[in-house]
């Protein structure tokens, strides 16, 4: 079992949700974050003036996987998420021990 999160940008979070959801992902968790990279932020022109914006919006999606799964589920964050410019975003990839369903006390996969 992985967990795995990717870092996005905002726009994109519906083609990766649909993508996700054609391949059989039964839940995610969608956070808004900030945050920078390589980028290291931008600078703005609002009313005259500049503002330096040190962190950029993004959204931080996390999906929880059986290990078959893992190679697609990457694959499709990263064709539906990439646009080409700087900023698109990571992926991390995470082995998981355990997993707990609190309603029913269900152990790993089948509490996916």
């Amino acid at each position: 079992m992985n967990k795995i999160e990717a870092i996005i940008k905002p726009f994109k979070l519906d083609e990766v949700k649909e993508g996700l959801n054609a391949l059989g992902v039964q839940g995610m968790t969608v956070t808004e974050v900030k945050g920078f990279g390589r980028q290291k932020g931008h600078v703005e022109l609002y009313r005259g003036a500049e503002y330096d914006i040190a962190f950029i919006p993004k959204v931080k999606i996390e999906v929880v996987v059986a290990d078959a799964m893992v190679d697609k589920v990457v694959a499709t964050i990263m064709e539906k998420a990439k646009t080409g410019k700087i900023g698109d975003g990571k992926i991390f990839i995470m082995k998981l021990e355990e997993i707990i369903r609190i309603r029913t006390g269900e152990r790993g996969e089948i509490a996916i």
